[in-house]
């Protein structure tokens, strides 16, 4: 039987997002996929560059507007990694509330949509009434019902005073049993165990295979969570179960979500009692050159941000990977052989966000070819890397016969353009910079450059210390 090619977007009324999907089918029975996106791509990653450490939380905060504390909460893990940052503990419990009360809200409205995609829309309103006092608490404690900008290198921006833990063990007291009310719904109702089980199989070895994270995992028995395999914020000081179902199927990552906000109002009900008294924030004023990453279990799965820095207050290099980046990748598993109408659910299953997961490649219209793969950004890296160990090699020539000359930054105001390591290292690399050359978080207290150093693509590091008086100190 010939095949058909059906296109589902980038438009399409039950995708809250532009994504592009092909589907090739044989009658009824879908026998390949195609995942196009290219929709939303906003630059986040390279507009970062050109962004202060303090300023960036904020920027992230847009990557998604469901996982507005996740991403925000990674990079500031990543930075405080590279300055060895120790966090107040009462900081700690604070970002655990966030990170749960997100939790909540982006499962809820995930079941109340599943309802509404399969036509059960008693569970969709259900759902989304039960959501609206987890939004309301977020805008008691951080002020915004989305976007909380809470999260900064060193802690929180704010504290909640504990005259507010009353009224937000009220709210969970009031939201816990209609969680338990939906359990019930999702286990027990025949029509969506009709609807859903047997549909959107992946199996443990596609977990593997494909890299699947969060609820996709999980719903297939497959127990990882950042939470507990890597523990940050107060994970690790709160009593709480990685839930997961051996269906393997739609129906096992939806009880997953489910009995995972029961898991949240219990992590919470603990952050509150085991709060200590204490600063919230450790106050940092510069990070030094070096590497970090930041994870964090977001409600899809981990989000992971690297963070390169070279001692002045913007990165050097900031990357971003999203949970539906590795989740996306499962959908040929899960829905080559299921028909046309449950494609969608199961596709939906993975809980998708594709504005977290744009990327851009360069291609020459003319021959097709492809022109920013992996192999060619990495030979840019590497290039790259040897101009900026030219450009060291260059200054510590021009400073070896101009020395005692009075310039601020290496080889300026001696006849001369700066190179490319001169203008990156400066405290303000953009001329329309919104901070002034202070520290480099982009606040604070004056404060001279730490130790500059460079990870080179072939494996050796510079510094300071193995270059001597390579560039002298910069102010």
């Amino acid at each position: 039987m010939a095949t058909t090619k059906i296109p589902i977007g980038p438009y399409h009324p039950l995708l809250e997002e532009p994504e592009y999907f092909i589907l090739e089918v044989e009658g009824e029975t879908v026998r390949d996929i195609q995942v196009k996106l290219g929709g939303n791509h906003r630059g986040i990653e390279k507009i970062s560059e050109d962004k202060t450490y303090d300023q960036i939380p904020f920027l992230v905060e847009r990557v998604c507007g469901i996982c507005s504390t996740s991403h925000p909460l990674a990079f500031v893990q990543a930075a405080e990694e590279i300055g060895g940052v120790e966090v107040p503990e009462r900081a700690l419990y604070l970002r655990t509330i966030i990170a749960e009360l997100e939790r909540l809200h982006s499962h809820l409205l995930w079941v109340g949509l599943a309802g509404h995609f399969i036509g059960y829309n008693t569970v969709f309103m259900w759902a989304w009434k039960y959501r609206e006092p987890i939004l309301d608490l977020f805008e008691l404690v951080t002020g915004n019902r989305q976007n909380y900008a809470m999260m900064k290198v060193g802690g929180v921006r704010r504290d909640i005073p504990r005259e507010r833990f009353g009224k937000i063990r009220e709210i969970l007291d009031a939201v816990a049993p209609k969680i338990d009310m939906l359990k019930g719904a999702i286990l027990d109702d025949p029509v969506l165990h009709a609807r859903l089980k047997g549909i959107g199989i992946l199996s443990t070895e596609d977990v593997h295979r494909f890299g699947a994270l969060g609820p996709t995992a999980r719903g297939s028995g497959v127990p990882i969570d950042v939470r507990r395999d890597d523990p940050y914020a107060a994970y690790d000081r709160v009593d709480w179960d990685v839930v997961t179902a051996e269906s393997c199927d739609v129906f096992g990552r939806a009880v997953v979500r489910v009995l995972e906000c029961i898991e949240s109002v219990r992590i919470i009900r603990q952050s509150l009692d085991r709060m200590p008294d204490g600063p919230i924030d450790a106050d940092v004023d510069a990070l030094p050159a070096g590497e970090g990453i930041g994870r964090a279990e977001a409600p899809r799965g981990e989000t992971f941000h690297y963070v390169r820095s070279d001692g002045t207050n913007r990165p050097l290099r900031h990357k971003i990977r999203a949970p539906t980046y590795q989740n996306y990748q499962t959908y040929r598993a899960m829905v080559v052989g299921e028909t046309v109408s449950d494609a969608a659910l199961a596709t939906a299953s993975v809980d998708p966000c594709y504005s977290c997961t744009e990327r851009i490649a360069v291609v020459d219209r003319g021959s097709g070819r492809r022109l920013g793969g992996w192999r060619e950004i990495l030979r840019a890296s590497r290039e790259k890397t040897e101009r900026l160990v030219s450009g060291l090699m260059e200054a510590r020539t021009t400073s070896d016969e101009t020395a005692g000359g009075g310039s601020n930054a290496v080889g300026e105001g001696r006849g001369r353009a700066p190179t490319e390591f001169e203008r990156l290292g400066r405290w303000e690399r953009s001329p329309h910079s919104l901070n002034p050359p202070r520290s480099p978080l982009g606040g604070g207290k004056s404060a001279d450059a730490p130790p500059l150093g460079f990870s080179s693509a072939f494996g050796g590091v510079l510094t300071r210390q193995s270059l001597g008086a390579l560039v002298g100190r910069r102010r």
